[in-house]
């Protein structure tokens, strides 16, 4: 048959295909052609009970039997409208009963039609007892005819695909539009060549189809789900290839002065760089030395330096004669690195002063906040090249920002930024050239992950901390447990009577508005089943109850949320920094780079809600001068049970590479870059990064090899139209970063 060459987007429209119910079914997933809807796999299958004689089996117990229908009768019943069905069953050695309650007369009618006298079918049920006859029975069992052969049995045993369902969607719609769907199954597009599927031992893609929609067996559901899988990171490892050959076309600026601002930078710090920080940077130079774009993912726990590594990188592309810039996903943000960056330079950030070096740069903040007069001075710096590093958000990317001669971009917390942003800077290198881009994360991803989401940036981890902070330690407190919170409340107090600050953060801003869902925990089969949580607090109240609280009597309160103004932000953040105030109640905003060394105590309140990521960001907001940290999990779960037990694995673990394991094995495909827990999940299907973790590796190298022969994928228009879909579908998460 001959192969088609054409993406999904071009593939049968499923309103061609199916009845409307279908269809609309299908479109209310997002689900609207043949190719999609192939690959739209069950969430999970039903097994049924074992085969077994009516005479082995007990009240409660699930069971499938082969049996005969014996008569079939129906009556009115007597206290409310409707009927009874009762078809009595036979498998040779004992009868029993199948009782269904129906309203309508109609449906009396269908499922006579369905069980005729001496029919053989297959029963699944749960058994249950009826008191007025004193006997078993087994009430709206599901059924269905069966051949008296094998092979019928065996169909009739077969795993039952259960979809995602929408209101008004049943599983037979669902089923029955799949079904045929597979009718059509060998026209279906491939992207992945046929050879490397033949080599790798997976099934073809119409078969694997039928295994996934129609199993025979759990087996069959495995090889089906094995092609898809493959084919996800397969089409994943195809644009992470083909970006890193569009790398190797681009021109890019060459970054490799010896000096002397970096040089000079080094001479200044007031601590001595690990090795770890030195052999990054040495790596680091590689990259930025070479005539095409580096794209670099520089990962490193909280606290491990990398502003510092950034800096030196920095520094050597204005000591080669261009521009830096630092992106950061917040105005609090930006302003806390720009103030770390002219602290670290010293006189080397003041060209122009009085004071400053004879080879000192500018260190500019770019927000959307300033006022007129600052911008149009920074956009000057800017445009000139006067200003060498750029600090700023979102406001860099706007249009008219014009770099001199921008060669290299740094993206803190890079999951936060859309692919456009990315794009955006990248298109501002000068003279056609493309800047180089390191990109910053704080919330370590393991191998497999990083392969599956962001496999087109080269890893370098930062395992090591500088060794100069006191560090934190974690306790889980349950407010089921009063002397527990009293404790919690004492202990920082002790802090703010030796001088120190605490943080308070809570899950929301005000408690009068809706509130926000658990996140929920699975089990390791992968159900969800979180226990009831109270409702969480907000800041405003808990500001309010603490102003009461006997522990924090004279205690300087201030609160930080989103919906401050900017002017309201940086005035409370100055405060806390100053040690004015005593106990800062507030939002996740300071969840990322906030500096502040005199804090001591980090308090989450409803800590169950936070993402594994949070916590530990959270915490690293404490313990970051001379004083130890203490970080408190403050969590309205029962001790013991699943959020507790969650929590104590959180706290009683401070390496971050161990807590994105923990997280991958307790949500699957859950939050590894994402502040909402759900980046994983958006971006991959069928892959679990832990659980095909050989998978994509294999895929890595086939198609890597593939577009070695073909960058341009001219001979696999299949897979350059899934490229194109995936594309154009793709959460930021896979974007280029």
């Amino acid at each position: 048959m001959a192969r088609r060459h054409e993406s999904a987007r071009g593939s049968m429209p499923l309103t061609e295909l199916l009845i409307s119910k279908e269809s609309k079914a299908m479109a209310s997933f997002g689900v609207r052609d043949l190719d999609t809807m192939m690959r739209f796999a069950p969430r999970r299958y039903v097994v049924p009970a074992p085969l077994r004689s009516l005479h082995e089996v007990n009240e409660g117990e699930a069971v499938s039997a082969v049996v005969s229908v014996v008569s079939v009768r129906d009556r009115a019943m007597r206290s409310r409208r409707g009927f009874i069905l009762e078809v009595t069953v036979s498998d040779g050695i004992e009868d029993m009963p199948l009782t269904f309650f129906l309203t309508k007369p109609h449906q009396v009618q269908w499922h006579r039609g369905r069980l005729p006298v001496g029919a053989l079918i297959i029963v699944h049920g749960t058994v249950g007892f009826d008191d007025y006859r004193d006997s078993l029975q087994i009430t709206h069992p599901d059924y269905e005819t069966i051949e008296d052969t094998d092979e019928g049995r065996a169909w009739a045993q077969r795993p039952r695909p259960i979809y995602p369902l929408r209101q008004n969607i049943s599983q037979a719609t669902m089923r029955s539009a799949t079904e045929k769907g597979l009718e059509f199954a060998d026209s279906l597009t491939r992207p992945v060549p046929d050879e490397v599927i033949a080599r790798r031992g997976l099934p073809p893609l119409a078969e694997a189809s039928r295994l996934v929609h129609i199993p025979l067996t759990v087996e069959d559901t495995r090889r089906g789900m094995a092609h898809l899988r493959y084919e996800e990171a397969f089409i994943l490892q195809a644009i992470f290839a083909q970006r890193r050959a569009q790398d190797e076309r681009t021109p890019a600026p060459v970054l490799s002065a010896e000096g002397p601002l970096q040089p000079l930078l080094d001479e200044r710090l007031p601590f001595t760089l690990t090795q770890g920080q030195r052999e990054i940077g040495t790596k680091i130079q590689e990259r930025i030395g070479k005539g095409h774009p580096t794209s670099v993912l520089l990962q490193g726990d909280v606290g491990s330096g990398k502003t510092v590594v950034a800096l030196r990188a920095m520094l050597r592309a204005v000591d080669s004669g261009h521009q830096a810039a630092l992106l950061a996903p917040t105005e609090v943000l930006a302003e806390q690195h720009h103030r770390t960056l002219i602290t670290l330079l010293g006189d080397l950030a003041r060209a122009g002063q009085l004071d400053g070096h004879a080879a000192a740069t500018r260190v500019r903040l770019l927000t959307g906040s300033q006022r007129t007069a600052g911008r149009r001075e920074t956009l000057l710096d800017v445009t000139s090249g006067q200003a060498g590093i750029v600090v700023g958000t979102h406001a860099l990317l706007a249009e008219k920002v014009e770099f001199a001669s921008l060669g290299l971009v740094v993206i803190d917390e890079q999951h936060r930024f859309g692919v456009d942003h990315r794009r955006r800077l990248r298109a501002k290198g000068a003279a056609g050239k493309s800047p180089h881009v390191i990109v910053m994360t704080a919330t370590p991803i393991p191998r497999t992950a990083a392969l599956a989401t962001v496999g087109d940036l080269d890893v370098l981890t930062l395992s090591e901390s500088p060794g100069q902070r006191a560090g934190v330690t974690s306790f889980v407190v349950h407010e089921k447990l009063p002397k527990w919170e009293r404790r919690m409340w004492q202990r920082a107090a002790e802090e703010i009577a030796a001088g120190r600050q605490v943080f308070v953060v809570c899950a929301r801003i005000d408690e009068d508005e809706a509130d926000a869902p658990a996140p929920l925990i699975l089990d390791e089969n992968g159900k969800e089943g979180p226990p009831m949580l109270e409702p969480a607090r907000g800041v405003t109240q808990t500001a309010e109850r603490l102003a009461e609280r006997s522990e924090l009597a004279g205690a300087r309160l201030g609160i930080l949320h989103g919906r401050l103004s900017v002017e309201e932000k940086q005035e409370v953040m100055g405060q806390m920094v100053r040690g004015e105030i005593d106990v800062l109640v507030s939002t996740t905003v300071i969840e990322v780079g906030v500096d502040v060394p005199n804090a001591s105590v980090m308090i989450i309140l409803d800590a169950e809600r936070f993402g594994v990521s949070q916590l530990h960001q959270l915490r690293g907001r404490v313990g970051r001068g001379e004083h130890a940290g203490i970080a408190f999990f403050d969590t309205s779960g029962e001790p013991g049970q699943q959020h507790s037990t969650h929590l104590h694995a959180i706290a009683e673990t401070t390496d971050g590479f161990e807590l994105a394991e923990l997280d991958l094995r307790r949500r699957g495909a859950g939050d590894l870059v994402g502040e909402e827990q759900s980046g994983l999940q958006r971006t991959l299907k069928h892959l679990d990064v832990i659980r095909d973790a050989r998978a994509i590796e294999q895929a890595r190298e086939d198609a890597f090899a593939v577009v070695a022969a073909d960058p341009e994928l001219t001979t696999h228009p299949a897979l350059a139209g899934a490229v194109a879909d995936r594309l154009r579908d793709a959460d930021p998460d896979v974007e280029r970063s």
